[in-house]
């Protein structure tokens, strides 16, 4: 196939996450044959979106304002900051209904292997709202994954924030809901054991 519009649309769906050369092809197929109803208003979306959504420059959120609505909700419990990997887990944790507080998002985890260190996350930015925030920061919640890059960065904060004087407090890891002992691994087990109420 000579290098051309389908081409170039091939390689572009190609560079998104979870999708490959195959999955693009069917997806540009798709697009292509569905040039009114999908295609159109799909390749205006993209538009809009790229020109009106901001990252929020106080919690790293996507939002069509900055700040974002969270950040300038009165309702919501400034005192209380809950750190984040991505804005995925923003949105993940806002589905529940169950946090009142603000996020910070810090775009990543720490990763040796992947060479992203402290100074590629917004960590400074989390100690600068802790330092000068309108309201003293009472508690920061790390919810961040319990991987090994999930671990060392909230053992990095962890560090950071100590002499602050801020109460730092992770989320419990263990059985899940609605999870069957059997068919857990040892991991979940053990840190379910360990973190128990």
């Amino acid at each position: 196939m000579n290098e051309g519009p389908l081409e170039n649309l091939i390689r572009l769906l190609s560079g998104l996450p979870g999708l490959g050369n195959r999955s693009a092809r069917r997806i540009a197929l798709h697009l292509l044959s569905k040039r009114s109803t999908l295609m159109m208003p799909l390749a205006h979306a993209l538009s809009d979106a790229a020109e009106n959504v901001k990252s929020c420059s106080i919690c790293g959120n996507l939002d069509m304002n900055d700040p974002c609505n969270i950040c300038t909700d009165d309702k919501r419990y400034k005192a209380q900051i809950c750190v984040v990997a991505q804005v995925s887990d923003v949105w993940a944790i806002e589905r529940t209904a169950a946090f009142k507080g603000r996020y910070h998002v810090l775009g990543g985890l720490l990763s040796a292997l992947d060479g992203i260190g402290p100074e590629d996350l917004r960590i400074d930015k989390l100690i600068d709202r802790i330092h000068g925030g309108e309201v003293p920061v009472e508690e920061v919640i790390l919810a961040l994954s319990a991987t090994v890059d999930g671990q060392s960065t909230a053992h990095y904060i962890s560090d950071h924030l100590s002499p602050l004087g801020v109460k730092v407090t992770h989320l419990a890891h263990g059985v899940p809901v609605g999870g069957e002992l059997d068919y857990l691994d040892d991991g979940t087990i053990t840190t379910a054991l360990r973190s128990r109420a």
